[in-house]
């Protein structure tokens, strides 16, 4: 790696977070620890790492939910690090939205392989994607970085829970967000939202997208919503 990462190791295993540690500490990499999925989401909060290696079973949340609240939050990069080998496991953590998937036990060459191939597509990635970007769905333009929104000249004033949710339609580029996704990025820090808050919120949000002139959010019955433009 060219530059030294902030990971964060989530692990139910002290054994497991020291190994993993050690091996990309070699490699000047900082660590962030965590021994369950409710104070992961925190510090991915509070500490906001480059990466995050992340174990599947543990206590509360476990490593799919919180993989689908990271994804929610943001586009933090994912490799979860687990023993659990089925194909089945696999597929559920990539299409929650795990960029790569180790199984345990690994070699310290392996792991920093991974690592780095994650790190070289993310920092290969558009700059569109990154979450500093201006984000657009017809004429409404979105600042995730200074929470801004407004459609032409006029400002739209959002709650951080609406934002969430305008924010993670407009990325989906008119494809329809499933209810337990955008549940997730309306409240990332509950470890099981419930789809039945949305409308309410989504109601508020529909009504100030129409009074700016903004694109409308249609509602798929039984599916989810999408941004319609």
């Amino acid at each position: 790696m060219s530059r030294a990462l902030r990971i964060l190791v989530v692990d139910d295993d002290p054994a497991m977070v020291g190994a993993i540690t050690a091996l990309v500490g070699t490699e000047g990499h900082q660590v962030i620890t965590a021994y369950d999925g409710l104070t992961a989401v925190r510090r991915l909060r509070e500490d906001a790492p480059d990466l995050v290696l992340l174990d599947l079973a543990m206590p509360g949340p476990d490593g799919f939910a919180v993989t689908g609240q990271v994804r929610a939050a943001g586009d933090t990069p994912i490799l979860v690090v687990s023993g659990e080998s089925s194909e089945e496991a696999k597929v559920r953590a990539l299409r929650l939205g795990a960029d790569d998937y180790l199984v345990k036990p690994f070699g310290k060459r392996e792991l920093l392989a991974r690592i780095e191939a994650v790190m070289r597509r993310v920092d290969r990635a558009p700059a569109a994607a990154s979450s500093g970007a201006v984000l657009r769905a017809g004429d409404l333009e979105l600042e995730p970085a200074r929470h801004r929104a407004q459609v032409g000249s006029t400002s739209i004033a959002l709650t951080a829970t609406e934002y969430r949710l305008l924010e993670a339609l407009v990325r989906a580029q008119g494809a329809i967000v499933p209810h337990d996704r955008l549940a997730r990025a309306g409240w990332p820090m509950e470890a099981d939202p419930d789809p039945l808050w949305l409308k309410p919120h989504l109601a508020r949000l529909r009504a100030k997208l129409a009074r700016a002139g903004g694109p409308g959010l249609e509602a798929v019955r039984g599916v989810g919503y999408r941004v319609a433009v």
